[in-house]
C-alpha cells in the first residue's frame, strides 16, 4: 500500500471524509497520505486552514463499497479506485505560491538590469506578471519601487535555472537574427580612407608626369627658339 497513489487533493479529501463517513482516523490519514494528528485537528475543527470538502467518489478515487468496507473493519486499508490524473499547465501565466509572489519584483528588478535583452513577454511568461507590472519597474514608478532590491529570481524560487538560461539564450538569438536581417552596408570602392589615400597618389602621379612632360616640351621649344635665333644671328654677320 506503500506505493498506492494519493488523491489530487488529499486535505480537501480527507475533510470530506471526516464530515461524510464512518471511517477511522488512521485510516482516512493512510488513504490520503497525512499523518493522523492532521486528520484529527480536522475533526476537531482545530486545523489552521479551513479546507472545502472533495468528494473522492464523485472524483471517481473511491466508491462506496470500499467505503463502507472501510467502516465495517477499522483495520482495513482502503484502496485507490482509480488513480487522479495529473493536471499540468500549458498555457497562461505562471503560478506562484503566496508566499512568493512577494518576490516578483525584485526577480524583475534582477532581470532588467542583467538581462535587458530578455523581452517583456518573456519576463511576463518565466516569473508570471503583467507587462504593466514590468513597466513599472523599469520606469521606477511602481509603488514599492523603493523597497525593491534586484535579486536572481531562481535563488528567489521564481524559476529554475534551466528555464531561465533557455529564456536568455532565445533572446541572444533573436538579437543575432536581427542583426543579421538589418540591410547589409554597402561599400562603394574607393570610399575607404586607404583607397582614397592611394586615388590621390595616383592622381598626383599623374598630375606629376603631365607636367614633366609639358616642361620637356617647353624646354625643347625654347632650345630650339635659341637655336633659330643663333642661326639667323650668324647669317647675318656673314652677310
Amino acid at each position: 500500500m506503500a506505493d498506492q497513489p494519493k488523491p489530487l487533493m488529499p486535505h480537501a479529501t480527507a475533510t470530506w471524509l471526516v464530515d461524510n463517513t464512518g471511517l477511522a482516523f488512521e485510516q482516512i490519514a493512510q488513504f490520503c497520505g497525512l499523518h493522523i494528528l492532521e486528520v484529527q485537528a480536522m475533526a476537531d475543527d482545530l486545523a489552521s486552514s479551513k479546507y472545502t470538502g472533495r468528494d473522492p467518489v464523485h472524483a471517481g478515487e473511491l466508491t462506496q463499497e470500499e467505503i463502507e468496507r472501510g467502516q465495517a473493519d477499522a483495520g482495513y486499508a482502503l484502496k485507490m479506485q482509480r488513480a487522479p490524473v495529473e493536471v499540468t499547465r500549458t498555457k497562461g501565466p505562471r503560478y506562484t505560491p503566496v508566499s512568493k509572489r512577494q518576490d516578483k519584483p525584485d526577480g524583475i528588478a534582477w532581470i532588467l538590469r542583467n538581462h535587458p535583452e530578455i523581452s517583456d513577454a518573456q519576463i511576463s511568461k518565466l516569473i508570471g506578471t503583467t507587462r504593466n507590472t514590468i513597466g513599472a519597474i523599469r520606469e521606477r514608478s511602481h509603488w514599492n519601487i523603493q523597497n525593491i532590491q534586484p535579486k536572481d529570481p531562481v535563488t528567489l524560487g521564481l524559476c529554475s535555472q534551466r528555464e531561465l538560461d533557455a529564456v536568455v539564450a532565445k533572446a541572444a538569438k533573436s538579437i543575432v537574427a536581427d542583426e543579421n536581417a538589418a540591410e547589409p552596408e554597402i561599400k562603394i570602392p574607393g570610399t575607404s580612407d586607404r583607397e582614397k589615400l592611394i586615388e590621390e597618389l595616383r592622381a598626383e602621379r599623374d598630375t606629376n608626369q603631365k607636367a614633366a612632360a609639358e616642361a620637356a616640351q617647353e624646354a625643347e621649344a625654347a632650345a630650339w627658339l635659341e637655336n633659330k635665333r643663333a642661326e639667323e644671328a650668324a647669317g647675318e654677320t656673314k652677310s
